[in-house]
């Protein structure tokens, strides 16, 4: 079993390697390096793959989930002691847009110089789904992957009973607001109570709107529970970056799910029965 565990961590930590903005040595870094020069690079299959998935959140969301917006965190970060200036915001937005990249299976073309690519909104999610897939390729039928909330399901517990999953209350409370009951799929959630920062007397999300290099301000905590981890996540994501339309949107493409609004009153489509809700 430790044999096996090893290899659903290795995969994640593989994952890491190749695509996180903090590696100089990672793939992304050598794809930001083309882009910084408005370049063309060749990618392989498994970065195109994700490159797919980033074109679909960008049209699912109407180009709110964009994997350009990274560059937004040069003024938006844990280092900023005051507001940015318009001049500044105005400047960076103008190379954001995943429009303004050409995407050809599998060549990327970047159109303009100084643009970036950020996997922060979909890497840990692909992590957690490749780890579990991991699992199940090594005989493993019954676990999940549990990386900081976002969960990759391998199967129901050996007797078939589903796991029981706290969805964690934004308003601080100790006890869960709500438990998911779920044996299959992925679960995401994303919110402004956890990751945020304190500028100028205010709190502002960590999730940035691409369209006014602003931070969001709409629902405080989203979870989703779709087939994968990833498109959970790309879900509950989106329905953040839509402010006060985040739960008539969640309503409207029909993914199951969960939401605190700003009376921190619980929505959702799971149905709750006591504190519980089931996925099926």
């Amino acid at each position: 079993m430790d044999r096996i565990a090893a290899i659903a961590i290795d995969e994640i930590r593989r994952i890491e390697r190749r695509y996180s903005r903090y590696r100089q040595d990672s793939f992304l870094s050598q794809i930001n390096s083309v882009a910084e020069t408005a370049g063309s690079i060749e990618v392989d299959p498994e970065t195109a793959d994700l490159l797919d998935h980033a074109y679909f959140a960008y049209a699912k969301s109407d180009g709110l989930f964009d994997v350009t917006s990274g560059l937004l965190r040069r003024v938006w970060n844990d280092a900023t002691s005051e507001l940015p200036g318009e001049a500044d915001v105005s400047a960076l937005l103008a190379r954001v847009g995943l429009e303004k990249v050409e995407w050809r299976r599998s060549r990327l073309t970047f159109t303009r110089p100084g643009m970036e690519l950020d996997f922060g909104g979909i890497g840990k999610e692909y992590a957690a789904d490749r780890s579990a897939e991991a699992l199940r390729s090594n005989g493993i039928a019954h676990g999940l992957v549990d990386l900081g909330g976002d969960i990759a399901l391998v199967g129901p517990h050996p007797d078939g009973s589903p796991w029981r999953i706290g969805v964690r209350d934004p308003a601080g409370k100790a006890e869960a607001l709500a438990t998911l009951f779920i044996s299959h799929g992925g679960v995401a959630t994303s919110g402004s109570y956890e990751r945020f920062w304190n500028i100028a007397g205010r709190q502002f999300c960590h999730v940035l709107n691409p369209r006014t290099g602003w931070p969001v301000d709409g629902l405080p905590s989203v979870t989703v529970v779709e087939e994968t981890c990833l498109a959970a996540g790309v879900t509950s994501t989106i329905a953040l970056l839509k402010g006060d339309g985040g739960a008539e949107w969640l309503g409207a493409v029909g993914a199951a799910h969960l939401y605190v609004d700003r009376s921190w009153s619980l929505g959702g489509s799971i149905s709750l029965r006591r504190q519980r809700a089931s996925y099926n």
